[in-house]
């Protein structure tokens, strides 16, 4: 349920807004071809925007600052579903131009093919926005892809204030110059590398390292269905996700970053919070739309990812032990609810073959 308390919003996310529609089908058709949609589902993009919609359905106070909509149906549709999700926040809507469109189309392998439109003049009205929801949060979320100029307004304006800044930055890390721009305004940083989503171990370690020794507090390096890697000082933490059978992979990135926002503002350890955050994700392209799993749920299937401990000690990343489950004192076995979840992990995690071996009866028996 989204939080309607009037307190000042602990997660604020700042970037693009605009409506998105998920068609969820087989397989996606050749050229010239069709296919059968079997769901279409439709809510707020882009990410920071997701983010705060999963942060209150999670009981987060959350706010959003972002670039204006039309003033049509459309942005209005989106101005009401922010609201309805108890997101705070203005949404402020120009005649200029129509509210931008953004048409997504996902596979049952977790494929997905997008359609957006984005421009400068759409952009360019995140100069204008209202800033005043940064200076009482507890995190601001900005995404490199909406503009060097754009994000570094908001970033300074978080550092005015000592607000910590959570960067997407994707590939953005292979511009040494931006890194340098922005490693000094942010805390956490996600990134990804293509060779690490296809589970190359070294292309993760060499990006972690770069942003680490960039002076990033925490780096996230994340991999698709291979997990994610994050490390904090010298604390390493490699996260493989479990097996789900995927529907939708829309905002499976997303979802992830809101897992780890979550576990960041409860101030829960590195470990606790990675676990949250592949268990949300991994829950999330089991169904289409954006509603997100209770906690409870999550937390369940959260005990079930495989993690592996690692130390970065003189320039090199050194394996410690692996963990199938979380220690007996994590706080997240506290709660009762968390055995009850285990039976929603059984459903989705693929079943195990049971090896038959023919035994041979004895000659004399």
């Amino acid at each position: 349920m989204a939080n309607r308390k009037s307190t000042n919003p602990s997660y604020v996310g700042y970037g693009m807004l605009t409506p998105v529609y998920i068609m969820s089908l087989d397989k996606l058709p050749k050229l010239n071809t069709g296919a059968v949609v079997h769901q279409v589902s439709e809510y707020v993009y882009d990410d920071a925007a997701i983010i705060a919609c999963n942060l209150s359905q999670w009981g987060v106070p959350s706010g959003m600052i972002g670039t204006a909509v039309g003033d049509d149906l459309l942005g209005h549709h989106v101005s009401d579903t922010l609201k309805g999700m108890g997101v705070q926040g203005n949404v402020r809507f120009t005649k200029k131009y129509k509210t931008p469109l953004e048409v997504n189309v996902s596979d049952k392998k977790g494929a997905r093919t997008y359609f957006w439109q984005r421009s400068e003049e759409i952009l360019n009205t995140l100069d204008t926005a209202s800033l005043s929801l940064i200076k009482n949060a507890k995190l601001l979320y900005v995404d490199w892809y909406d503009g060097d100029t754009h994000i570094l307004r908001a970033m300074n304006e978080a550092r005015r204030h000592n607000v910590p800044v959570f960067l997407n930055f994707e590939h953005g890390h292979q511009h040494p110059d931006l890194l340098r721009k922005y490693s000094g305004l942010v805390t956490v940083c996600q990134a990804v590398t293509d060779a690490a989503q296809l589970g190359k171990k070294q292309a993760m370690l060499g990006v972690a390292r770069k942003l680490i020794n960039s002076g990033i507090k925490t780096a996230i390096i994340t991999m698709a269905s291979q997990g994610c890697m994050a490390v904090q000082g010298d604390e390493i933490i490699r996260a493989y996700a479990p097996k789900v059978k995927a529907v939708d992979a829309s905002g499976a990135g997303a979802t992830f970053s809101s897992g780890f926002v979550y576990g960041y503002l409860n101030g829960w350890s590195l470990e606790e919070t990675v676990r949250f955050a592949i268990a949300a994700a991994s829950l999330k392209v089991t169904r289409s739309g954006l509603e997100m799993f209770p906690v409870s749920e999550i937390k369940g299937l959260a005990r079930m990812v495989r993690i592996e401990r690692m130390v970065y000690r003189g320039d090199r990343f050194r394996t410690i032990r692996k963990l199938l489950t979380l220690p007996p004192n994590s706080p997240l076995m506290n709660n009762p609810l968390v055995k009850e979840s285990q039976k929603l992990a059984q459903k989705i995690l693929p079943k195990k073959k049971v090896e038959r071996r023919k035994i041979k009866r004895s000659m004399v028996e």
